[in-house]
């Protein structure tokens, strides 16, 4: 498994993706071949440094990131074959389209009619025939990383069901060594949320063949078990720790060897984190806070987020002013009341201040009823609001919060008081999201829908804490990356 901003992912995704810069190129230079093929001296004029590097780049990173935004590189999500021919058509048709606003802009990194039309013909027998090739190539000659679990209750079966989830990163199960000497038939009372996800993974598991020591039809070994020679024998290269009570559980001696030969030793709230990209505050215990890597704010860091978050608003305010303008303009058209809405919301260190959104509700949305979040198809939502909600065009005007330091670029979305008040009596360590700025958009923001309800809200502090443990300007633009895909597609506003 390879880690990314501290998430696993797929080492075969990443093999494609270099492969498939390389053949987008390969296929323009092909194009230009074609183009002249008649004509060597036409071919070498053509070719010439710096000017076509210049527009091979750009031709083979547009398409790569339309690429990555109609999810071609998350093989986890494609499913068949018909999937990804309909992916790639779509971003080659949304690549065409930026290419030629790129081109009418800077005029020199224009191709010929040509060579444009034969390279982007191209491209999809190469992208094509490559993970074909690549899906041979990987099964036959890619050893699956082999990992065992010490623990074979609870935890245990919720990161067997995790596993499983990511096919996409050729590890295999290879076995349980239950240390307490017995697998338990019987799931205990667990907190809300994890207990549909263990119902569903237990459902699974044959308990006639569990009595005969097998678990997620892995085997299943006992305490009196060698580890040293559990792992020899399944050829692990990682070891994964999932229990809930260590104490004189561990076979540290075994695992000191192990550690020192080689194999990767690792907690279970760690592998989870790095698989989901949340911190699971069911299984988390205060003393993995205290002990594990991350959490850093460096001053340095802090200066540059700042600028850049100073960078970003202005230039966000004044590209997005015209659309702004519009917007106000069909807000005032459609319903009564003020275009701009000021909330009270809770900022860095728990102070309060002013969010600034366009107004998307009815003036009324809240007489009567206070305070309470959106839902599905909400009522007190106007009709040019809705619009604005489903692709954050509401969120504009926070450019101005970013540039009075009031908020950040990215960062914990800030909540009102009242929910605050509520949520950090339920929500374990949920005063510790106020430790950074509150941003314009999140990792909760990219990673989980619009939340409504409590279960929401704890899914939404768990990817917070995975944020403020991960804290970075690479993940930073990540989810910069990752939110234009949400408003462009209109996912997940209400």
């Amino acid at each position: 498994m390879v880690r990314i901003l501290n998430q696993y992912v797929s080492p075969k995704g990443i093999v494609l993706m270099l492969l498939e810069g390389v053949l987008i190129a390969l296929a323009l230079l092909c194009a230009v071949r074609i183009r002249f093929w008649s004509s060597e001296s036409g071919f070498d004029n053509y070719v010439t440094l710096p000017e076509f590097a210049w527009q091979v780049l750009v031709f083979v990173i547009t398409l790569q990131v339309c690429f990555y935004y109609c999810d071609l590189y998350r093989l986890s999500a494609l499913r068949g074959r018909t999937e990804q021919l309909i992916s790639l058509g779509q971003s080659l048709g949304s690549a065409c389209l930026l290419l030629g606003i790129l081109y009418f802009i800077f005029p020199s990194l224009l191709l010929g009619r040509g060579i444009f039309f034969i390279g982007v013909a191209l491209v999809p027998a190469f992208v094509i025939s490559s993970r074909m090739a690549l899906d041979q190539i990987w099964q036959a000659a890619a050893a699956a990383e082999n990992v065992v679990v010490i623990g074979a209750g609870d935890l245990a079966l919720t990161l067997a069901r995790h596993l499983h989830e990511r096919n996409d990163l050729n590890v295999r199960l290879a076995a349980f060594i239950d240390v307490h000497g017995g697998v338990e038939r019987r799931i205990p009372s667990m907190a809300r949320g994890m207990k549909q996800g263990i119902a569903a993974a237990v459902a699974d598991v044959d308990y006639a063949a569990r009595e005969e020591r097998t678990l997620f039809n892995r085997p299943v070994f006992g305490p009196e078990e060698s580890l040293m020679a559990v792992v020899e024998k399944f050829q692990a290269t990682r070891i994964i720790v999932a229990l809930e009570d260590q104490r004189n559980a561990l076979p540290t001696r075994d695992l000191v060897r192990l550690r020192v030969q080689g194999v990767r030793v690792e907690d279970i709230n760690s592998t989870i984190a790095a698989l989901t990209g949340r911190i699971c505050l069911e299984m988390v215990k205060p003393s993995w806070f205290v002990f594990t890597d991350g959490f850093h704010r460096s001053i340095v860091t802090l200066i540059i987020k700042r600028a850049i978050d100073l960078a970003s608003g202005l230039v966000g305010l004044a590209i997005s002013f015209p659309i702004m303008l519009l917007v106000a303009l069909a807000i005032k058209l459609d319903s009564k009341g003020p275009v701009i809405f000021r909330q009270r919301r809770v900022g860095l260190r728990g102070s309060c201040f002013e969010l600034l959104k366009f107004r998307s509700m009815r003036v009324d949305a809240e007489e009567g009823t206070g305070a309470r979040w959106a839902t599905v198809n909400d009522p007190r939502v106007t009709r040019i609001g809705r619009l604005l909600r489903k692709y954050r065009l509401d969120e504009l005007p926070q450019f101005v919060n970013v540039i009075r330091g009031e908020m950040s670029l990215v960062g914990p979305r800030p909540e009102r008081p009242e929910f605050v008040e509520e949520l950090r009596k339920q929500i374990s360590y949920y005063d510790e999201r106020h430790s950074v700025r509150p941003g314009l958009t999140g990792w909760a923001q990219v990673q989980y829908r619009y939340g409504s309800t409590l279960e929401d809200a704890v899914r939404k502090m768990e990817y917070d804490l995975f944020y403020l443990k991960n804290m970075s300007i690479f993940l930073d633009c990540a989810i910069v990356l990752d939110t234009f895909r949400i408003v462009v597609t209109g996912q997940g506003g209400r």
